[in-house]
């Protein structure tokens, strides 16, 4: 049959697809719609399983926020090029992704992004078809009906934070204070890269390795026991304070070295006449690996 010039336009605004790819699909597919789009996929496809291959440590940091903060996310979108990174095309792709991270809700997990039959990865694979470029979306956080979700956007977006709060009530929420503190919290952990929210969240098995490394450098110095107990304690200190790395809330605050974020929270919170806490936080950065 005649494929006529709006039968292609409508296969591209359903698809994305090039005027010519559409045109090609809707001739083998005799203007069979369904049939036409399974065969743009199928292109797309395999567009994308040749550029498999392909470094992509290019792309952004997409983020949404709902409106009553009570959910928000991250996600990381890569390509080949800066350049692609700054198209609409790749834009919309992110938009999209973060879209269908919505729509799953606590059903988008890792295993669902990863599934190669999943709607992210052919979402990724026409973007793919359509740029030339090989994508990826690695992964993602999501918080959502837990606490107060902040987030920011860093270096045009190669660097994002998402970090929730507790103790939030409407009143404290509505108060310019709190707006600060929690770009100021989310601006300390993009600088300075925490790994552990407190203390008491660094893992046993890490704080044993770091006192072992300690009790090594002082194997013998002839020090007392007691005294080298001392010494491994103090280092731990310095470990809990360090940037990149350490804890959150024992680093020093960035715009003010002589506090901690402990206390910078402190000093909201009677501003307030809150309680307000950090209960988790993410930082995600382009090309990096882990959250």
């Amino acid at each position: 049959m005649a494929i006529s010039a709006e039968m292609v336009k409508q296969l591209r605004d359903q698809t994305g697809a090039g005027m010519m790819d559409c045109k090609a699909a809707l001739t083998e597919a005799n203007g069979n719609f369904e049939e036409a789009t399974t065969i743009l996929r199928k292109k797309g496809l395999a567009s994308a399983a040749k550029k498999a291959g392909r470094a992509a440590n290019e792309g952004l940091i997409g983020s949404r926020l709902s409106p009553d903060h009570a959910a928000g996310t991250l996600v990381e979108v890569n390509c080949e090029s800066d350049f692609v990174a700054r198209t609409d095309d790749f834009k919309q792709l992110i938009e999209d992704v973060l879209t269908e991270i919505d729509r799953a809700g606590d059903s988008a997990t890792q295993a669902w992004l990863d599934n190669p039959d999943g709607v992210v990865k052919k979402r990724v694979a026409q973007t793919i078809g359509r740029l030339g470029e090989n994508m990826a979306v690695p992964r993602f956080v999501r918080y959502a009906g837990r606490g107060y979700v902040g987030q920011y956007i860093h270096m045009g977006g190669k660097i994002g934070v998402q970090v929730e709060f507790a103790g939030v009530t409407p009143e404290i929420a509505a108060r310019p204070e709190f707006a600060t503190l929690v770009k100021e919290v989310a601006m300390q952990i993009a600088s300075a890269s925490p790994v552990y929210l407190s203390r008491d969240a660094v893992p046993a098995d890490v704080l044993d390795k770091e006192k072992s490394i300690y009790r090594a450098q002082m194997e013998g110095s002839g020090k007392p026991a007691n005294v080298i107990d001392k010494i491994v304690e103090g280092k731990l200190g310095a470990f809990y304070k360090q940037s990149p790395g350490g804890v959150l809330l024992e680093q020093e605050y960035i715009r003010e070295p002589k506090q901690t974020v402990k206390d910078v929270i402190a000093a909201a919170n009677t501003a307030l006449g809150g309680s307000v806490a950090v209960t988790r936080f993410a930082r995600l950065k382009v090309g990096e690996t882990g959250v």
